[in-house]
């Protein structure tokens, strides 16, 4: 180390002033320890102003060199920084600042324009050398020769990638203008960084570091770093930490730098200021931003062309963006040290750097600020205001409903009620768009102006679930990003919502995979040895047979090809070639005998199909050249000067290259292996990547009413997100019929992956109340996430259950021995070709079918739950129905418990096989083992339809909903045609109509199923023949119901097939829980 610091030069500037003092106690650190609380200070006060704090810290520190030009004791608290070379601390600060300047940066915002915004940074580093370098030779007094005038301004002419972007990031600014300005500030420091790291290493100086000649791959690598890290990249509730510290010390090393100029500029002779210093250094600013003017007019055609949002008002902007800052005033100290003789006055260079800096840092800062709000690039638009207002009615409404079901608890009765609605009352701001109010606008904006601002807020909505979905640990890290990428791709697009189909695209096709593999597996040789069994009379055929067949007959050709390398390594080296001619001649004849010796044994056992095979033709070749070059070598030792003879020798020389093509066959089961398993690779993530994707369009269409009230947005959203889905849904099933053992495989471990999950979030609950101790917990959370981390190597696949087992999957069945057995003597297996209809609409059930594999469609005219005729016209319901089922979902269950027709057609959209329970055996079941079978069947398709459509209808609360289903909260309930019955009393949290319909006694409001009921309504009235109520009770009343149940079900005293039934775990319990996950509408999430 310290020999390599003794190639430093040791100029009179900052880093190297020769050593006059000398100081032997830590006064430094006390500096350090100032400029940190001093900058935390000022920050606090003058709330996050940079550029006022950033002048502030100079300031300081230029009074601090002053004091240290006169006393000694300040010289001794300055003596570290005064005697440490500039290159140290450019190693220090400039990689924390590059990488916090990119890790701000949006990958795929840069992705798309990439070579856009580093022609810009190009440019604008050639044309700030020319016109900054023609101003500073032409107009400066102090003797600076070319080569300092043209480093200083490189040095001058960079922007400063933090300040640059510090003013326009909480002005509502587009995030594209942002990244353009940071990603050409970034360019042009690496740029600078390059041209002055040229200087130093191939100029006067000679350091160690010779692998590292320009510094462009520590550079590159740190960019690239900070580029890749998004929020995916941290553990969940870890990036916001990390964001702040690195925040934190971004913000420190600017003030280190600012504080460090100003003491190495106090400590220099500064009596060299005058008036034409002011003036010069005016120059200077003006300069900069003329330099910036060129730039923007040279590249604008440019972003016109490529970027669609870019317009003159970002060209504004963009003209003051040439903010200068820290980057700027740490390179500056080395300009005089890069040049070979002694420079004049080399302080004036971060005298100069630093007063640019802090003039560009409070005009242009303000002048961005200014043109952005004046050119209304900061305003909100129209459409996102109408957004705005919606979600804060929303939040109004929630806060109403609760202040409503508050009232009701017996405790808050003495609460002033008036108050609380006062206090919580939130007004409506009014935002401006420009200079008019929303209030006051006339005329509202189109339905394509809205449905475009829809459109973004459906992107964001996307993809804040996926980073959810990956937090809750249900999506994996790839399938997240693959699926971000996508939807920031396809946002920019106008107009496009980004479909599965979009996806698969951006993924790439695997379609070159399986092609690798049918040519793999092509390339395989086929020993099949019944084709060439010979007869029994032939003994020696017998024994040949069993040479050619047996691995070693294999191996040891292989073993010869790989010797025969090293012979032919000294056949292809020249200088070798010479002394070993006779030797590599007889190896020659050798491995030829022994290939016609191979080939020869295979034609007496396959005759005339040894042709048959693709590697008998190429041993067949090997021989045949082989041979070929034998007679060429021979003719040769006859003619030795003739050229074509020794032409053609050499060609056939090379061509000895195709005999180690032989390892490739020993090699082909390995590569089918690998192939095998990045397509299983790529099947798993194309599987993660549409179910997350299923899920967030599930989660957009719970906020849709949030994103626009006008009621044709809403429909067309609506419609296009259900299409969107619907195709999904398809994709998904086709993948799952394509790879059933890899989907079987993820299903597993994403099942366990849940119930580690929340016997975690269990854990951690106790441990937080402290029923589970310090030490016990720690080593059951160590344990957890043991299990949790050993999923990594769970197996990519699984094997199908059989047909049988899949009765195990039916719901209402519970697991039950004495049911599945019933069921399985009674089950059939069915099967269907592709297209073929299982069951048509407006037919009679002949019974259930239970999907084993293979996905079907189900298309019905009319979904209407159950609706009397003559009150459908009144429930506004779909016209037509459109579903997609897989493996483990059940056809007709609700036909056959209404005893009705058909609702829908079920087509098969692949081959199916499916378990067929008729009709007659299901009643069968239903009379031998009680009426409890059929309220299990009714409440999982309750469930079923609840999760469906009644979910969004509880917005803000699915927590609370899927908490009591999950603790056996739920029943049904019965309600006949104009039968009445009391809800919401102190035992009812929730009440859904599932099935028929209901009106409100008091107000005659009706409710058609499936909707949820508001807790205002107390007694309702059945206006259907057939209305089912799903109630979820409150966790209070829950166990207490429980134990009533228990004991009615005991006084029926039950025959012993029954009391099996009834010493099990509850009845309600595994149904609600399985029937979340096996009956949704999207069966194989």
């Amino acid at each position: 180390m310290n020999k390599s610091f003794k190639s430093f030069p040791s100029p009179d500037l900052l880093c190297g002033r020769p050593d006059r003092e000398s100081s032997y106690y830590p006064h430094f650190m006390l500096l350090i320890f100032c400029i940190i609380f001093v900058s935390g200070m000022l920050r606090v006060i003058l709330k996050n102003y940079e550029p006022a704090i950033l002048t502030i810290l100079s300031l300081l520190g230029l009074g601090i060199g002053l004091l240290g030009r006169e006393f000694k004791q300040m010289q001794l608290l300055i003596h570290p920084l005064i005697t440490t070379n500039n290159y140290i601390f450019l190693n220090t600060f400039i990689p924390i600042m590059i990488f916090m300047a990119a890790l701000e940066m949006d990958f795929y915002i840069l992705k798309h324009m990439f070579w856009q915004i580093l022609i810009t940074g190009a440019i604008s580093i050639v044309v700030a050398f020319f016109l900054i370098g023609y101003i500073v030779i032409k107009f400066n007094q102090y003797k600076w020769d070319i080569q300092s005038s043209l480093l200083f301004s490189i040095t001058l002419g960079i922007a400063d990638p933090l300040q640059s972007v510090n003013p326009l990031k909480n002005t509502g600014v587009s995030k594209i203008l942002i990244d353009i300005i940071r990603g050409e500030s970034l360019i042009s420091c690496g740029f600078s960084i390059v041209i002055l790291g040229s200087f130093r290493n191939f100029g006067k100086w000679n350091l160690p570091l010779k692998g590292e000649y320009l510094g462009l791959s520590g550079i590159v690598a740190v960019i690239v770093l900070g580029i890749l890290l998004d929020s995916l990249s941290f553990r969940p509730g870890i990036d916001v930490t990390i964001s702040k510290f690195l925040v934190m010390l971004s913000f420190s090393c600017q003030s280190f730098i600012f504080t460090f100029i100003g003491i190495v500029i106090g400590c220099e002779d500064i009596r060299q200021l005058d008036f034409h210093s002011f003036i010069f250094t005016i120059l200077l600013f003006i300069t900069v931003n003329v330099t910036r003017i060129i730039t923007i007019l040279l590249v604008s055609p440019m972003l016109l062309h490529s970027c669609c949002e870019f317009s003159w008002k970002w060209g504004i902007v963009m003209l003051w963006s040439s903010i200068k800052g820290s980057f700027n005033l740490i390179l500056s100290p080395d300009i005089p040290n890069l040049h070979e003789e002694k420079v004049p006055l080399p302080q004036m260079y971060p005298i100069f750097v630093l007063a640019v800096s802090i003039l560009s840092m409070i005009i242009n800062s303000y002048m961005m600020i200014h043109t952005s709000m004046t050119l209304d690039l900061c305003a909100i638009s129209l459409p996102r205001q109408m957004s705005m207002q919606n979600a804060i009615l929303h939040i109004q409404e929630v806060l109403d409903n609760a202040i409503i079901l508050s009232k009701t608890e017996n405790i808050l009765t003495n609460i002033i009620w008036s108050t609380v609605e006062d206090k919580t009352k939130i007004e409506c701001p009014t935002v401006m768009l420009g200079d008019f109010p929303l209030e006051n606008l006339d005329l509202p904006p189109t339905d394509e102006v809205l449905m475009e601002e829809a459109r973004l807020h459906v992107t964001i909505i996307q993809m804040s679930s996926f980073e959810t979905q990956y937090k809750e640990g249900s999506l994996s890290e790839s399938a997240a990003r693959v699926l971000i990428g996508a939807s920031k791709s396809f946002g920019t697009v106008q107009g496009k919502f980004m479909s599965i189909y979009d996806v698969s695209s951006y993924v790439k096709t695997r379609s070159w995979l399986m092609n690798l593999k049918k040519l793999l597996v092509f390339l395989t040789f086929n020993k099949d040895k019944i084709h060439f069994l010979p007869s029994g009379k032939s003994k020696f055929r017998c024994f040949i047979y069993d040479i050619v067949f047996s691995d070693e007959f294999q191996y040891t050709g292989y073993i010869v090809t790989l010797l025969y390398i090293y012979p032919m390594t000294i056949h292809l080296w020249p200088a070798l070639r010479d002394f070993y001619v006779i030797g590599l001649i007889i190896v020659n004849y050798y491995y030829i005998l022994l290939s016609i010796i191979e080939a020869t044994l295979k034609i007496i056992i396959m005759k005339n199909k040894y042709f048959h095979h693709s590697w008998n033709h190429l041993e067949f070749y090997i021989i045949i050249f082989g041979l070929i070059d034998i007679i060429f070598i021979h003719l040769i030792r006859q003619k030795p000067r003739d050229i074509v003879l020794i032409q053609c020798s050499v060609i056939l020389g090379y061509l000895r290259i195709i005999r180690f093509f032989r390892i490739f066959k020993m090699m082909l089961p390995l590569l089918i292996y690998l192939t095998e398993e990045q397509i299983k690779k790529h099947l798993s993530l194309m599987y993660c990547i549409t179910k997350g994707y299923i899920q967030s369009q599930e989660d957009t269409k719970l906020l849709i009413k949030q994103i626009s009230t006008r009621e044709s947005i809403f429909q067309k959203l609506y419609e296009i997100l259900d299409m969107n889905m619907n195709d999904a849904v398809k994709e998904l099933g086709l993948l799952e019929h394509e790879c059933r053992e890899v989907v079987i495989a993820l299903k597993t471990k994403q099942a366990i992956r849940n119930v580690l999950g929340k016997a975690l979030k269990n854990l951690r609950f106790l441990w937080s109340r402290g029923i589970i101790d310090k030490t016990e917990g720690s080593k059951m959370n160590k344990l957890f996430l043991a299990k949790i981390k050993s999923l990594n190597n769970f197996p990519m696949t699984i094997p199908p259950p059989t047909p049988e087992k899949f009765l195990h999957n039916i719901v209402w069945l519970e697991n039950k021995d004495v049911l599945i057995e019933f069921f399985k003597e009674k089950a059939q297996l069915a099967c269907f070709d592709y297209g073929e209809v299982i069951c048509k609409e407006g037919d009679m059930p002949q019974g259930i079918y239970l999907i084993i594999s293979g996905m079907s469609s189900l298309n019905g005219s009319l979904l209407h739950f159950g609706i009397h005729p003559k009150l459908r016209e009144k429930a506004n319901l779909s016209k037509t129905y459109t579903e997609y089922i897989t493996s483990g979902d059940i056809i007709g269950e609700l036909s056959c418990l209404l005893k009705r027709e058909m609702g829908y057609t079920a087509t098969c959209e692949t081959t199916l096989q499916a378990c067929f329970i008729s009709l007659e055996d299901l009643y069968e079941s239903l009379d031998v083992f009680w009426s409890f079978l059929e309220e299990k069947m009714w409440l999982n398709v309750a469930l079923n339809i609840a999760n469906q459509y009644i979910k969004a209808g509880i917005m803000g609360e699915e927590l609370t909903y899927q908490k009591y289903l999950e603790e056996n909260n739920v029943y049904m309930e019965n309600l006949s045609i104009y039968s009445e019955l009391s809800i919401y009393d102190n035992t009812m949290q929730y009440v859904l109509i599932v099935f028929g319909s209901v009106n409100n006694v008091a107000t005659e409001e009706p409710y058609f199923a499936p909707s949820l009921i508001p807790p205002t309504c107390f007694q309702i009235q059945g206006t259907s023949d057939i209305n089912k109520l799903l109630i979820v009770r409150k966790e209070d009343d829950s166990l207490q119901n429980e134990c009533l149940e228990k004991e009615c079900f005991d006084s029926r005293k039950p025959t012993n097939v029954t009391r099996n039934l009834a010493s099990q775990s509850p009845l309600l319990k595994k149904s609600t829980m399985l029937g979340l996950k096996s009956f949704s509408k999207k069966p194989s999430l």
